[in-house]
């Protein structure tokens, strides 16, 4: 059964029975409270920071209180800037930026956190065989040449493989680095520490933290964001302007121009109050039942083969599995799960790169869960499976 009280499946429009949704690790679900937040607010919704209104002077205090809460939920350093994006991939867009230098990534990359820092720099470093061996090889590549900073995903989106985030810290500290993390499929799964880990700069999207309202975050240290110019220039981010004379906010007003998504930002803050009241050791025991269910189930059927990156056998892994059926493409393995009212991802997930490199090229099957998912779901996608096998 789901963590939650409330039926995780809603009726198929393909077929007569209940919805299997196993690809939270494309776009989460809303939680209830989520929603209930967002309905709660809108009667109450105006501008923001510039507005003597009442209704505007609430929205203003929602919209700052959600900055809180995101730096509580990511235990953020007191002075680390919480800034709202649109999503992921304008977050590391917005710090690809303000970087001073190249950025050194690995290959198993989301194009996310891939394709940005090409304009300042990148050096893509290729994934080994097991993690100690690909800490190894970061370590040599960011001796032999400065890099201002490592960028690495928390969580694979492809095959759910999570990364020692406090040594990648260590090692890119080391060698005079910063470390950005992107955390878009970590976040919903697992506990966060900036202060604790050494994370430099993390971002994040509401749409998989079960908070689909487009919504992003960037959180981190604020010096470079300071220093460089607004990511757009627009009201809300001057404090005065003269002519051709310009003078710009510092911290998170510097890069949030334009009106901001307020219901966006307060969504993601209720979704980080929702996973921390569940608590993230029930997430993780909830998650890890499920994910042994699906790996022992699909190891178990003729042609079907699971992705992994690394050989490591004790690595933690979020709720996402990717694989093959031999003799069908992925596209067709979907349709057939689709027609039986289970919805998974079929394609190279923005991951290219790592897709090639496994042999993939025509790309997998990708089955993601989160804490609605139930071990029902888990079997009716192994039932469906077995049908093609």
């Amino acid at each position: 059964m789901s963590l939650l009280a409330e039926p995780a499946l809603t009726a198929s429009p393909v077929v007569d029975r209940p919805y299997a949704n196993l690809d939270h690790a494309a776009s989460a679900p809303a939680l209830g409270a989520v929603v209930d937040e967002v309905m709660r607010v809108l009667p109450e919704y105006a501008s923001v920071h510039r507005g003597a209104g009442r209704y505007s002077q609430i929205t203003t205090d929602r919209y700052e209180a959600a900055r809180t809460q995101v730096a509580r939920f990511v235990r953020a350093r007191p002075d680390d800037s919480v800034v709202f994006t649109r999503n992921t991939t304008d977050a590391i867009n917005l710090l690809a930026g303000v970087v001073p230098g190249e950025t050194v990534v690995l290959d198993v990359e989301h194009h996310a956190n891939l394709l940005p820092w090409t304009r300042r720099g990148r050096r893509v470093v290729r994934c080994r065989d097991t993690v100690d061996e690909t800490l190894d090889a970061l370590v040599t590549e960011l001796r032999r040449a400065p890099a201002a900073l490592l960028a690495v995903t928390g969580a694979s989106n492809v095959t759910g493989e999570v990364l020692p985030l406090g040594r990648l810290a260590d090692l890119a500290h080391d060698a005079g680095a910063r470390i950005l993390v992107d955390a878009a499929q970590l976040a919903p799964h697992r506990a966060i520490t900036l202060a604790g880990t050494g994370i430099d700069h993390l971002v994040f999207s509401g749409h998989k933290l079960y908070a689909p309202f487009g919504a992003g975050v960037l959180v981190g240290r604020s010096d470079w964001l300071d220093d460089a110019q607004p990511y757009l220039a627009g009201g809300g981010a001057t404090v005065d302007v003269d002519g051709d004379r310009v003078v710009w906010h510092t911290g998170a007003a510097r890069h949030e121009a334009g009106s901001p998504n307020v219901l966006g930002a307060i969504a993601i803050a209720a979704a980080c109050r929702a996973l921390t009241d569940i608590g993230f050791d029930r997430i993780g025991v909830h998650e890890h039942d499920l994910r042994v269910r699906l790996d022992r189930g699909l190891d178990a059927l003729p042609g079907v083969e699971r992705l992994a990156v690394f050989g490591d056998d004790d690595l933690d892994r979020v709720g996402i599995a990717a694989f093959t059926v031999a003799g069908h493409s992925p596209r067709a393995v979907a349709e057939h799960l689709a027609e039986r009212g289970i919805g998974v991802r079929d394609g190279r997930f923005c991951a290219h790169p790592l897709l090639e490199r496994l042999g993939r090229r025509q790309g997998a099957v990708r089955a993601s869960f989160g804490v609605e998912t139930g071990a029902d779901e888990i079997d009716r996608l192994l039932d469906a499976l077995a049908e093609i096998c």
